[in-house]
């Protein structure tokens, strides 16, 4: 039995001020991703039979080169945030949950750093 007041059990238990951002940054890559993800499928479809120079030529577009770039950071930050929750959630052993986070971390990192790469040197002409 304690003799604190139930506010006083409360005071420090309240938000970090992370979950809010957590939430936002979720939905706005989910509105970002639906406008690229229909782009993306429809180019892709207008894409089939093409040859390996048309698909090349395609990509070589600034503006095409760039909407692949946002999809490709955007889908991968999405999926991060995503797995991001399922951690938190569902991981409650500390020192797994960090180190998850940071494996999750450094792989999105690295494989969207991998997929821009690769659409610059296609783009670039590499």
């Amino acid at each position: 039995m304690s003799l604190r007041t139930p506010l006083g059990r409360a005071v420090g238990l309240g938000s970090a001020k992370e979950g809010v951002s957590h939430w936002w940054w979720q939905r706005v890559t989910s509105v970002v991703l639906i406008p690229l993800s229909l782009w993306f499928v429809f180019s892709l479809a207008s894409l089939v039979g093409a040859d390996y120079q048309t698909v090349v030529d395609w990509m070589r577009s600034p503006i095409i080169a760039a909407l692949l770039i946002m999809f490709v950071i955007s889908t991968f930050y999405h999926a991060q945030l995503g797995v991001q929750v399922v951690i938190e959630d569902y991981i409650h052993t500390e020192w797994l949950k960090m180190a998850s986070s940071l494996a999750l971390s450094f792989v999105t990192a690295f494989l969207s750093l991998v997929a821009v790469v690769l659409v610059l040197r296609v783009a670039l002409g590499g």
